[in-house]
């Protein structure tokens, strides 16, 4: 399992043209959840002081949706139209493979044996392997089944509404556990270990979590040296809480390495990955772990002893693992999604087979209010966490680079998603849900861990609000350079301050989706928009206040992420929906129902973000809950005794 909240540069805009930036594996632990006030190292202000020497950085220009929300700019290509990123062929062939996947998990899996063995029986493994699941994205020619990211997402889908135990089984393996060789790897690294781990002969691990190394990426201690002869890497430490790390030949393993700087001639430790056997001696592992959920899969601590790895198995170069780390868990995310939207789809069925047959009070309570609030509310956020999965896994499939702002959205939100439905359904079915038979109580305990693994949400919240604000700053920083030589410069400020200027007085920055989406849906994209002007507002506001400061400013880091997030779910099911009333599909007006709602309710949100960011009171009140906060852990307990006084 990994916590990974790791950020390569931040830079932001203060007052007066400065600008800074910010290395975050040395400031990491201010973003982390558990902060601990700690004094820089002088090679780490050394660091940092190099870089802000090199802060003369252009604006950079994306077309991703969720990161030009920063600067208040509805940038639509990769959203509409909505993309479905498959050709006839590739079509087909997931027609055919969703029934047989279908078949095998509901056939030759049982979720609460898994739950209850701790494993996966041999023959539902096989019947994975027959399947090919192991190797769903490993090219054909490498024995792999060769699929897009949007075929994956449908599959992952299948096996998510089944067993997410089994999908974690299988996703630890290929969505993180090899995928560095996928996408970092050589010619001859994928030659060599590709075929026989995507025919599941082999199983992968992904290997970076450590006692002191969970979002703080930087403070890993597992270490490799060189050999005398240059030929292997000695590895040692360990880690723990690995997925599959029990049961994995192949490991990703990251680990500090000295790193020669040629221009500088120091050397420095970095973090480097690294393709690891356990074949390759002094691999060992602990017993499984006892865990709350996903008990199937198989989680275990991971030593390396004097492990000698041959120098032609480091992924890309030796420094580079934090780049690989990040390319690894931005490519991976969306599956996540996909997962849990089957999780749902399944959880919901649950729900409702048993509040269309229920009676109470002389009636079904499907007919309630309160029962239809909830399986409406259990819908919608279906219908959005559906949509941003299959969102993110067309936008990759469309070739656009720019999608890791939206691959961290879509964790976060569907982690979050899936535990309200399941809640919202136990919750219907009253004490049937709490019982072991339903399985529901199950779906929770496997639920649980999305919201911690492969990067905490809190941490994927200051992620997306910092990266955005890093992509804002970098425009702001360009403006107020075109400032200074206005000539020369026109273009550059006339479009901005058009842009600020038309907001100020409340007529708009010109966002509009009205020729994006279908006439039915023109007034929620119209309220999309406002909310997206807002966004911009604020962003600027606050990067003006605070300068360099915002990078502590968790609490409105938070909100501007909340809001961002609540505009890309927007985003994706008007996309969405406007393909499915284009199309005249038997869902559509349902599925406008629901578009509409969620839109509404989600502008208010939005809105409510926002406005806490510029309310004194909210502040002040933020302010109080930190010394709240400082009491209660100065003292270690809740700082007020017992009313009855003992």
């Amino acid at each position: 399992m990994l916590k990974v909240g790791q950020i390569s540069k931040i830079l932001v805009v203060v007052p007066k043209t400065q600008l800074c930036v910010f290395n975050t594996s040395e400031a990491a632990a201010m973003m982390a959840v558990r902060f601990q006030s700690t004094e820089p190292s002088a090679a780490a202000l050394e660091r940092q002081k190099k870089k802000e020497k090199a802060m003369a950085k252009k604006a950079v220009h994306s077309t991703s949706f969720c990161q030009n929300i920063f600067r208040g700019i509805v940038a639509s290509e990769q959203v509409f139209p909505y993309p479905i990123a498959l050709d006839e062929e590739q079509t087909e062939n997931l027609q055919m493979l969703v029934p047989i996947c279908e078949k095998v998990m509901t056939e030759q899996n049982d979720p609460l044996l898994n739950d209850e063995m701790g494993s996966v029986p041999e023959p539902t493994i096989q019947a994975l392997r027959e399947l090919g699941a192991f190797g769903l994205q490993v090219p054909v020619e490498l024995d792999g089944v060769g699929l897009t990211n949007t075929q994956y997402a449908r599959l992952t889908e299948v096996v998510g509404g089944n067993d997410l135990g089994v999908g974690i089984f299988i996703g630890a393996h290929q969505s993180i556990g090899f995928k560095g060789i996928l996408l970092c790897g050589t010619d001859e690294q994928k030659a060599k270990y590709l075929p026989k781990l995507a025919t599941g002969e082999n199983i992968a691990a992904f290997a970076l979590t450590e006692p002191s190394c969970g979002s703080d990426a930087g403070a890993i201690k597992t270490r490799a040296e060189l050999n005398p002869e240059g030929t292997h890497w000695i590895l040692n430490g360990g880690k723990i809480w690995i997925s599959n790390g029990g049961i994995a030949e192949i490991f990703t393993v990251f680990c500090k390495t000295p790193v020669l700087d040629e221009k500088t001639g120091t050397v420095t430790d970095k973090v480097s990955a690294m393709i690891v056997e356990r074949s390759f001696g002094g691999v060992t592992n602990g017993p499984p772990e006892k865990k709350m959920g996903i008990k199937c899969s198989n989680t275990a601590e991971v030593y390396f002893e004097n492990t000698p790895v041959p120098v032609e198995n480091v992924l890309s170069q030796p420094g580079d693992g934090f780049k690989v780390a990040m390319q690894i868990l931005n490519n991976g995310r969306f599956g996540m999604g996909a997962a849990l939207s089957g999780t749902m789809r399944t959880v919901i069925q649950k729900a409702c087979e048993h509040a269309t047959t229920r009676i109470q009070f002389g009636s079904r309570i499907d007919g309630y209010g309160a029962i239809q609030e909830k399986i409406a509310r259990m819908s919608m956020i279906h219908y959005a966490t559906e949509s941003i999965a299959y969102m993110v896994a067309g936008t990759m499939d469309s070739d656009y680079e720019d999608y890791q702002l939206e691959a961290a959205i879509s964790k976060i939100f569907a982690s979050e998603a899936a535990w309200f439905v399941t809640d919202e359904a136990i919750q219907i079915l009253g004490g049937m849900g709490y019982m072991r038979s339903m399985g529901l109580e199950k779906v929770m305990r496997d639920i649980r861990i999305f919201r911690i693994f492969e990067g905490t949400n809190d941490i994927l919240r200051l992620f997306v609000a910092l990266v955005g604000i890093q992509f804002a700053g970098g425009h702001l920083r360009e403006l107020q350079s075109a400032i200074s030589n206005p000539i020369s410069n026109f273009g550059v400020v006339l479009g901005e301050v058009a842009k600020r200027g038309k907001g100020a007085i409340g007529i708009g920055t010109g966002n509009t989706l009205a020729d994006k989406v279908h006439p039915n849906l023109s007034d929620s994209a119209a309220l999309t928009c406002k909310a997206v002007d807002a966004m911009g507002q604020a962003v600027e506001k606050v990067l003006i206040k605070h300068g360099k400061g915002i990078i502590n400013e968790q609490f409105i880091l938070n909100r501007l992420a909340n809001a961002t997030i609540d505009i890309y779910a927007n985003a994706s099911v008007l996309a969405r929906c406007t393909k499915t009333l284009n199309e005249d599909l038997d869902s559509a007006h349902h599925e406008e129902m629901m578009t509409k709602v969620w839109c509404n309710e989600s502008y208010a949100r939005i809105m409510d973000n926002l406005n806490q960011l510029k309310n004194p009171e909210v502040l002040d009140n933020f302010k109080t809950m930190a010394k709240i906060s400082e009491g209660v852990c100065a003292k270690v307990a809740p700082v007020q005794g017992n009313p009855l006084g003992f």
